[in-house]
């Protein structure tokens, strides 16, 4: 298990990819040809859903299917893990967002994050976004973890676990390109003078982002690599001066 840190989240939330329920419903999932199979045979594109969850206002069942323009909002204790495209994503409890509709119907422009945390991969294709109340997040081909803090004024969180993403807030602008964690805040009021800040790395883990990337036949970039770098949110192999993040003034 990696090194991982917790800010307002439980150790159990984190570990949801060991449950055996979860093992069980991904080995059918892959075993079942993955969302293309799903979509010829009529089948839910939900990987497993645990606790309860709305679609569009309307309870959540796992035989439902989930497509873009639709809104998602999971109550406490829930866990959604679903698959759109060549996308996956995992939603934590107390969690609002909306998937919003591309060129097709299996293609997400936009997921627009309210409150709560999506861990999420997202296969190659045209930018796409995510959409918090303080910062913009220009997708291509990445693995990433966000995260709304509705007890800091909806300050949020974003790290680029790897892969490249424009990242933007305010005024501030930066192009990410990671290749293990790096992490920025999308602040509400500006600290010295800038919106886009660096974080560490929080509320996520390896595994997690793996588990994800297998459900759409991806890997990330350290398994490619075949090694870990220094989980610190500067988002490199080697350990770095916080003066290599993106976030910090030139």
């Amino acid at each position: 298990m990696t090194q991982h840190i917790l800010q307002g989240r439980t150790e159990k939330e984190i570990l949801w990819f060991q449950r055996r329920s979860f093992l069980q419903a991904a080995a059918a999932w892959t075993a079942m040809g993955g969302f293309e199979a799903a979509q010829a045979q009529q089948r839910s594109n939900i990987v497993e859903l645990r606790g309860d969850a709305l679609l569009n206002g309307e309870r959540l069942s796992p035989q439902r299917t989930i497509q873009t323009g639709d809104r998602i909002e999971t109550g406490p204790d829930s866990n959604l893990i679903f698959v759109v495209g060549n996308s996956s994503f995992q939603v934590r409890q107390n969690t609002r967002l909306t998937v919003e509709r591309g060129a097709t119907i299996n293609a997400i422009s936009v997921l627009r994050l309210l409150t709560g945390a999506v861990g999420s991969v997202w296969g190659r294709g045209p930018t796409r976004q995510i959409l918090t109340p303080t910062l913009t997040a220009g997708i291509r081909g990445t693995g990433v973890y966000t995260e709304v803090f509705p007890e800091q004024n909806f300050r949020s969180y974003f790290c680029n676990c790897y892969g490249t993403v424009d990242m933007e807030a305010g005024r501030d602008k930066a192009v990410s390109q990671s290749v293990y964690h790096q992490s920025f805040w999308g602040e509400v009021e500006p600290k010295n003078g800038r919106l886009l800040t660096p974080a560490r790395a929080i509320n996520h883990t390896d595994e997690e982002l793996e588990v994800l990337a297998a459900l759409v036949n991806q890997q990330t970039a350290w398994q490619i690599a075949g090694r870990k770098g220094v989980k610190d949110g500067i988002g490199y192999m080697e350990e770095q001066p916080p003066s290599m993040h993106p976030a910090m003034p030139r």
